[in-house]
């Protein structure tokens, strides 16, 4: 009997070896993950939140986060409100069909106001693709920079022109090479 009662603690004691061995690797695990998670906290902070009322001033860094948030949901509220002006416009000049009408003139009055109402909702859907790629440019870090000259467009010119892709120089440049190509 006592031969078995020195296998089991020969066995209990290995067990009690391996135990310890994975507590530890257990815990240097443990460690390095609260580790990570920690400097991953540290370098990642929530999301920016500010106020309805709030307008980016020239006494902040220039497109600071603040600026970035911004105009994020200045261009996410016009594309909204553009896309259901766009949807609105569609169903109702789907439901208003007077071109069956018997009179030449307001057929031809009818057709005329479609076609005007079709180039408004086409340069509108134009601007929903401006501000799509003016989105992405705030996903990518240029929003507010030239795409010619890589200067500062200015927050001024931004608050009016959310969409602005250069400068008043660079615009006013690529205006003037339009009107030169197009006189040829």
């Amino acid at each position: 009997m006592a031969k078995t009662s020195k296998v089991k603690k020969k066995v209990v004691k290995a067990k009690n070896k391996t135990a310890s061995k994975t507590k530890v690797k257990t815990a240097a695990k443990t460690s390095a993950v609260k580790t990570t998670v920690t400097k991953t906290k540290e370098t990642i902070k929530g999301p920016i939140k500010i106020s309805k009322t709030y307008i980016p001033k020239d006494t902040e860094k220039y497109m600071c986060e603040k600026h970035k948030v911004f105009f994020r949901m200045k261009l996410q509220e016009w594309r909204k409100d553009l896309v259901r002006a766009n949807n609105e416009a569609l169903y109702n000049g789907s439901l208003d069909d007077n071109s069956i009408s018997a009179d030449i003139v307001d057929q031809a009055s009818s057709y005329t106001d479609k076609n005007v109402e079709m180039k408004a909702i086409n340069r509108q859907i134009k601007l929903i693709s401006e501000i799509d790629k003016a989105l992405a440019r705030i996903r990518e870090d240029t929003y507010g920079y030239c795409l010619d000259t890589a200067e500062p467009i200015g927050l001024k010119r931004l608050m009016a022109r959310p969409v602005a892709k250069y400068t008043i120089a660079a615009q006013e440049k690529h205006e003037k090479d339009e009107k030169v190509h197009a006189d040829d």
